[in-house]
């Protein structure tokens, strides 16, 4: 054997044993006639020790040990004098007999430390190397921690784990498919799955009554800190239930979760708030609830002064900060200018500071009275020391998403936004469609499979954009980790949702005639829901981007940089594929 113990397992009790260890060179230092060297493998660090007056020859060599170069090395455990409180192993070390070089190593091009000097891009270039590191490795650790626990508590509850295809037909709804050429079907292609949606579906036409899946889902959309080309689902269905069955499982999935990986014990039912409640008070169907600031509209207070702005505006509402008044005109102007970037597209920023004696002190104070500034404080309940931030605009909609954006500044430079408090919901009632201004109609809000709510099914004749849909999300701490739904059952009414979303009944028959053929032969009702992996891993690690997360991820423009995909094909292989390549201008 190359070891009889790892560099994570060897402790005080140990002292006095001949051992075996092999690994990797995390750093060599010198000390008068002494060599130390920590030696690393996945399990932990392990100090050797070579003294020059017990083996000069031995201590020679390693001193010529370089970073990463892998060695095995046999000698005997000893207490360390002066002792590493950090390390597990750091009340030992190994009198070193014997060194063999497996390996010998490059230097890396960065540091294999959790603090290391290495950007992104060199990092993702040199992923194997970034594994190396413990910060990255701990992650890794936690998602495989989190798949066993997934598995036993659905195991536990009589799900059964199911693959299916990755190769599958293209779908118009959605994201945009990755397609894959099919060299034995000239000119026809396979999609991969953006999810197992309709297969799922039909395993609980097939009588499996609860599946899940943790699955590897494809969309080609652009990416973000939480996207990624590819990306992870537990993928979960279940037959005869409705919302609250489900809703009740996965909450309780959830919180054994927390428990078992994150030592954390959630008592409470999760709150529920209607999509409506989430628009309208957060400008986000994704709220961040660990800190306050809802939203108040000021329509009725603030209309009508000579204040153009205002009086022009189809929407006026504002956030009150607790404590900020404190904050300087230039912090102020930042702010402004924050809301005012391209990507939040705010025209400007009104504030008012709630001050000691409890005036308002405002940046509008010559269009308005105290009187009218005090009605204003008055309906965000604020209190001397507060700071209200008040943005308006044209769209209801649109303003409320760049508030949403003000908030959560905000709470990021407040320090509420604390990784280690999690505040859980449930997003319900969501609407059934969305109007999409790219296509000229209807579009599904979740995707064609959900189920409206019963007693909005007449409004589809008569009003459906006010329809309501049997669908519910996930949130924690402003991340959607999960969401699904109802799915229709019933070949009529799936139907009819094909002709709401501009589809002929060949189309739809086209598209989707497998599923809804096989309703036909009894369907129950099912419904279901998908979390994301990757999603809830960084959550529970405190991680900005899923990245870390994934042990091989793409960059923001869906590239490979380590492996250099994707790439082009030579002619041979377009050749059997019957492709032609043809780039527009």
């Amino acid at each position: 054997m190359f070891r009889s113990h790892t560099c994570g397992e060897l402790r005080l009790t140990d002292a006095g044993k001949n051992v075996t260890l092999a690994g990797w060179v995390q750093r060599t230092r010198k000390m008068g006639g002494m060599t130390f060297v920590d030696l690393r493998d996945r399990y932990g660090i392990t100090q050797l020790v070579f003294n020059t007056e017990v083996n000069a020859a031995l201590c020679e060599r390693a001193n010529h040990l370089g970073r990463e170069f892998v060695i095995q090395v046999q000698g005997t455990v000893s207490e360390r004098s002066s002792k590493n409180q950090n390390l597990p192993t750091g009340e030992i070390e190994i009198i070193v007999s014997e060194l063999n070089v497996l390996n010998t190593a490059q230097t890396p091009p960065f540091t294999i430390e959790d603090n290391t000097d290495g950007g992104d891009d060199l990092r993702m270039k040199y992923r194997y190397l970034d594994l190396r590191r413990t910060a990255v490795r701990k992650n890794l650790e936690l998602r495989h921690r989190m798949t066993m626990e997934v598995r036993r508590y659905l195991d536990s509850k009589g799900f059964l784990e199911v693959e299916t295809p990755m190769l599958i037909g293209s779908t118009p709804e959605g994201a945009r498919d990755f397609v894959v050429p099919s060299r034995m079907n000239p000119g026809q292609f396979y999609a991969l799955p953006q999810s197992p949606q309709t297969l799922k579906q039909l395993l609980m036409v097939s009588g499996f009554d609860r599946y899940f899946q943790i699955v590897k889902c494809f969309r080609d959309e652009d990416l973000r800190a939480d996207r990624q080309p590819e990306f992870t689902q537990i993928d979960c269905e279940m037959s005869f239930v409705e919302q609250e069955d489900i809703i009740q499982m996965f909450e309780g999935m959830a919180k054994h979760l927390f428990k078992e990986l994150r030592g954390v014990e959630l008592t409470e039912p999760f709150l529920r708030m209607p999509w409506a409640d989430a628009m309208k008070y957060y400008g986000s169907d994704k709220p961040d609830l660990r800190f306050g600031m809802k939203f108040v509209e000021l329509m009725d207070i603030m209309k009508g002064y000579g204040f153009s702005v205002f009086d022009n505006a189809a929407y006026i509402g504002g956030i009150c900060a607790e404590g900020a008044a404190h904050y300087t005109r230039k912090q102020l102007d930042q702010l402004t200018e924050f809301v005012k970037r391209p990507q939040i597209g705010a025209k400007g920023m009104v504030y008012a500071r709630i001050e000691a004696d409890g005036n308002v002190k405002s940046s509008v104070d010559k269009f308005y009275s105290q009187e009218v500034l005090q009605q204003m404080k008055e309906a965000f309940g604020a209190k001397p020391g507060d700071l209200i931030l008040i943005l308006s605009g044209d769209d209801a909609m649109k303003t409320r998403k760049q508030l949403c954006e003000l908030r959560l500044e905000m709470g990021n430079q407040l320090g509420l936004r604390d990784k280690n408090t999690f505040a859980c919901l449930w997003v319900v009632d969501f609407p059934m469609f969305e109007w999409s201004e790219e296509e000229g109609r209807l579009m599904a809000m979740h995707h064609p499979f959900t189920h409206p709510k019963d007693e909005d099914i007449p409004l589809l004749d008569t009003n459906p954009a006010a329809v309501r849909a049997d669908a519910y999300d996930m949130v924690i701490n402003g991340v959607e980790v999960g969401g699904g739904s109802i799915r229709i059952h019933d070949s009529e009414l799936q139907a009819k949702m094909f002709e709401i979303l501009g589809f002929t009944p060949e189309k739809a028959q086209e598209q989707f005639g497998f599923l809804m053929n096989a309703f036909k032969f009894g369907a129950p009702p099912h419904g279901g829901l998908a979390y994301g992996l990757d999603r809830w891993v960084s959550l529970f690690a405190g991680l900005d981007s899923i990245r870390d997360c994934i042990a091989f991820p793409k960059n923001n423009s869906g590239r490979d940089v380590m492996l250099d995909a994707p790439g082009f094909l030579d002619q041979k292989q377009l050749d059997e594929l019957n492709l032609k390549i043809d780039i527009k201008e």
